[in-house]
């Protein structure tokens, strides 16, 4: 047997009890920062040039004044302010950052990037790109060898591979599969710093992912053909195995930790350390739930954090366990839904898609958090049977990152063969008291209120070009009515079907994640690791192959034939 045929219910209890006992076994002596590490910092005397610099501050604005473009942004600005600032990250190290802000209208005019040697400009962003770092382009940062065509395209041919058949060339899979794919024509857009293109190129694939899934909830049906009509379990594990480790050495040895990552890591260490987390800044590292923050504790704890926002080792640590945990449970859930071998190739199957599937490689690349909330999902997923289990699931996502409590209607009503008013007291009950239990733990001095506006305040509050609603402003009307679209969807789920397998509530949780990600004014392709896993176990999970009928046994006579009878008494 490759792999367990259950996973223990209490094994999310263990983790948390786990996380919690180590703050308070880690010596207290170890170094704190005291606060969360700037990512720049303002230059103090404007006629002094700092160590290492020959250029002055005032030479530095000077120079960045007279330049066509910004003199164009401050006529269309005439209150912006200029910072000039040492940035303390990657290649930007040794310059310096002019930047002008519009306090009246919360808008960054200009940013632009100055050697602090030659005095030579280096880089002048306008417009989004002023205000908006990830939108400049920035291949060494955003994936890193990843954005190299034939590590990407080879990923995409092995995420294809076992499920072409070229028998069927216009099999559904062979679409849903390549519209997961087609995400990767937007990146190629924002890589190159192109938003007016890379933005719009988002929203077909996502529109027709969400019909694909929302059909799959609520009207499923199986596919009698196979799913990989040539690949065997025993490629699919080689396979799964040389993926795995060339996840691992390529996050080992070419990844970056983005500030996703960094502030997970910094905030476990201040939790460790006894120093309040959530307090209100203007680098909100603070901005996720607590259970967030606490997943990080074993891998601070075993890797201790330096200070720097270098390496970063743990949060290396945690995205690798993380991207581990979904492995696990896509195959487990296939397991779960299939019996025997059947199950176990279905499982292979979910497994190979995730660790072939370039998005997820992106956020390994990225060391981010994202891969927690998928493993959640597929936890919430295998407990679905258990209403205080699947609760307590969901619960740890919501006090992670706030989104799963969408999906809380949704499970409460799982598999729908239970009694609600049985089901849904116990899946609140498990859901209220991990997130509380964990706000509680951390709250800060401000209460519930300083809380909020750390967190869901300020997340609802951010703008961002990365998404239509924050690109193109005078779409707010559209952008209402999807939110109205996604919370009716929200209530919907937990009512209809009335009886649904896993593989539906499974599409169904895709089709409200989705619903939301339409929704949001942020939005970045990391969130595709979030939708990624119940989408293909929506999709793939519709494909059975034909089951060979068995032979009949022949039949026995009631009673010997006469004509046999004298050749029968001669052998007695």
């Amino acid at each position: 047997m490759l792999f367990p045929s259950r996973i223990p219910s209490a094994l999310g209890v263990a983790l948390l009890a786990l996380a919690l006992a180590l703050i308070w076994v880690v010596p207290a002596s170890a170094q704190a920062p005291d606060a969360l590490v700037p990512q720049s910092v303002l230059v103090d005397g404007p006629d002094k040039a700092p160590p290492g610099f020959t250029v002055t501050p005032r030479a530095a604005r000077r120079t960045v004044e007279r330049l066509d473009e910004v003199r164009s942004e401050l006529a269309d600005h005439p209150k912006a302010r200029v910072y000039v600032q040492l940035p303390m990250y990657g290649s930007y190290r040794g310059q310096y950052a002019v930047t002008f802000i519009d306090a009246s209208q919360g808008e960054v005019v200009a940013d632009v990037y100055v050697d602090g040697r030659s005095g030579r400009v280096l880089n002048v962003y306008t417009g989004p790109q002023a205000g908006t770092f990830l939108a400049r382009g920035l291949k060494p940062l955003v994936g890193r060898s990843l954005n190299k065509p034939y590590i990407w395209l080879a990923l995409a041919v092995l995420f294809l591979a076992p499920f072409v058949d070229p028998r069927r060339p216009f099999r559904l899979v062979h679409l849903d599969l390549l519209v997961l794919l087609s995400f990767g024509i937007s990146q190629l857009y924002f890589n190159r710093g192109e938003i007016d293109l890379s933005v719009p190129l988002v929203y077909p694939p996502l529109l027709y992912l969400l019909a694909r899934v929302l059909l799959a909830g609520f009207r499923p049906r199986e596919r009698a053909e196979p799913l990989m009509p040539y690949a065997k379990a025993s490629w699919l594990v080689v396979g799964l195995g040389l993926l795995v480790a060339f996840r691992i050495g390529l996050n080992v040895v070419d990844s970056s930790v983005i500030d996703v990552g960094y502030a997970s890591v910094v905030g476990a260490d201040r939790v460790m350390h006894g120093l309040p987390l959530y307090v209100l800044n203007d680098i909100h590292g603070d901005t996720y739930g607590p259970l967030n923050y606490l997943s990080y504790v074993p891998f601070v704890a075993l890797l201790p954090w330096d200070g720097a926002w270098d390496s970063v080792v743990p949060a290396h640590a945690a995205a690798i366990t993380f991207d581990l945990l979904v492995i696990g449970g896509l195959v487990q859930l296939g397991r779960r839904m299939r019996d025997g071998a059947e199950g176990t190739l279905l499982g292979l199957a979910f497994a190979w898609a995730w660790a072939a599937y370039p998005f997820s490689v992106l956020a390994l690349q990225t060391n981010t958090n994202d891969a927690l909330l998928a493993a959640l999902l597929l936890g919430a997923l295998l407990a679905i049977s258990s209403p205080s289990g699947r609760g307590l699931l969901i619960g740890l996502g919501t006090a992670a990152k706030f989104a799963p409590l969408a999906l809380a209607p949704l499970f409460a009503t799982g598999l729908g063969d239970e009694r609600r008013l049985r089901a849904w007291p116990a899946f609140a009950a498990a859901l209220v008291a991990v997130c509380l239990g964990s706000v509680i733990f951390l709250l800060p001095e401000g209460g519930w209120r300083e809380f909020y506006d750390t967190t869901i305040g300020f997340q609802l509050g951010r703008s961002s070009p990365f998404s239509l609603w924050g690109l193109h402003s005078s779409l707010d009307w559209l952008q209402t009515i999807a939110k109205v679209g996604a919370a009716a969807l929200v209530v919907l789920v937990a009512f209809v079907p009335r009886r649904r397998d896993l593989r539906q509530v499974a599409a169904l949780a895709a089709g409200v994640l989705i619903a939301l990600q339409l929704t949001t004014t942020y939005w970045f392709y990391l969130y595709l690791v979030w939708i990624a896993p119940p989408v293909l176990v929506a999709v793939l999970g519709a494909y059975r192959g034909p089951v060979r009928a068995q032979p009949e046994p022949p039949a026995v006579p009631d009673a010997v034939p006469e004509i046999y009878a004298p050749a029968l008494a001669g052998t007695r």
